[in-house]
């Protein structure tokens, strides 16, 4: 009856068990050295010869329910626990993907890239040159005047301790230096950042992008020009964009002109961003002033050349319709992600 006793209590130990690590304990408990069973099968050595057939018949198939009650609850753990790992491992193929946003281009560097595309399929070249630059190269190559007002503190960010350099105000002096470093014919587009005592606001910025255009050539004119702007126009705006030129006044240039693009957010019949009159500014440019072709090496009575520069912020407004040029530099995700 005891071995009765030690096999039921055995049995209700394994059906108890809750995973592997229980059903461990309970297998050294009731089946190891130190069990009801082991002991007893250990004492049938000890009995008179007769006795050992009879002993043998009682524990020898008790401790055999035993070991196949054990091994049939391992495998129905086993599998509890393999269900329960794949229930936890489980994809949901249905729901959404949380991984991250991918990345993309600034607006306005991607229209630098649009600006600099367009000028190498023309055969131009790219160029760059310092941010931090001789003040010679920024004013005098240009034919600035020692006292044109753009030389003084409140235009320049001159650097301290050294009145000769400055952050450049314009990426005109890489137009001096390929001058002084390339021949004839010479086609350069020069895109990158330049510097001014600006304070921020809507329109300005002290940190802003433009790119130059430099062609010197034998025989060019501003029929050239105005041709090269008008496809640079259509390329940035569309087919029907159209430009016209006003006299203005640039150091370097002589003659000088302000281009204007038909506006495209009204088609030119006058609207609040063009301020009613049909045209938004969009580049200085003109002709070579002599000077400068001096400056660089050439002789201007063999050769001319034109120039223009446009800030690719501005641009960048106008091609997508934004009216205030600090909403490209707060970082706000919710405004760069429509570009």
């Amino acid at each position: 009856m005891a071995l009765d006793a030690a096999v039921a209590s055995g049995l209700a130990a394994i059906a108890a068990a809750g995973d592997l690590e229980e059903l461990k304990v309970v297998k050294s408990a009731h089946t190891g050295e130190r069990s009801p069973l082991a002991l007893a099968n250990r004492a049938i050595g000890a009995l008179p010869g007769p006795q050992k057939a009879a002993a043998g018949k009682a524990v020898g198939p008790r401790r055999g329910q035993l070991s196949a009650a054990i091994a049939a609850r391992t495998e129905e753990l086993r599998a509890a626990e393999e269900d329960r790992m794949l229930d936890q491992e489980r994809v949901d193929l249905t729901l959404p993907i949380g991984r991250r946003q991918r990345g993309g281009r600034h607006p306005i560097e991607s229209i630098q890239e649009r600006i600099a595309d367009f000028f190498l399929g023309l055969g131009w070249e790219i160029a760059e040159g310092p941010e931090v630059e001789a003040e010679w190269f920024n004013f005098d190559a240009l034919n600035f005047k020692p006292d044109h007002p753009a030389r003084q503190m409140q235009d320049t960010f001159y650097l301290a301790g050294d009145k000769n350099l400055v952050l450049r105000t314009h990426t005109s002096p890489v137009q001096a230096r390929t001058l002084l470093e390339h021949g004839v014919p010479l086609y350069v587009a020069v895109p990158g950042k330049v510097f001014r005592t600006d304070a921020l606001d809507a329109t300005h910025t002290p940190v802003f992008h433009q790119v130059e255009g430099l062609a010197v050539d034998r025989g060019l004119t501003m029929a050239n020009l105005v041709g090269t702007l008008d496809a640079f126009a259509r390329a940035m705006f569309g087919p029907e964009a159209r430009t016209r030129l006003r006299p203005s006044y640039f150091p370097f240039t002589e003659p000088s002109a302000e281009v204007d693009c038909r506006c495209m957010m009204c088609g030119g019949k006058g609207c609040r961003t063009c301020k009613g009159t049909g045209w938004l500014e969009i580049l200085g440019s003109g002709m070579v002033h002599p000077n400068v072709l001096r400056m660089g090496g050439y002789d201007p009575e063999k050769v001319t050349g034109f120039a223009f520069g446009m800030g690719v912020d501005r641009l960048t407004m106008l091609k997508y319709g934004v009216d205030d040029l600090r909403l490209f530099f707060e970082n706000d995700l919710r405004f760069l992600m429509q570009f």
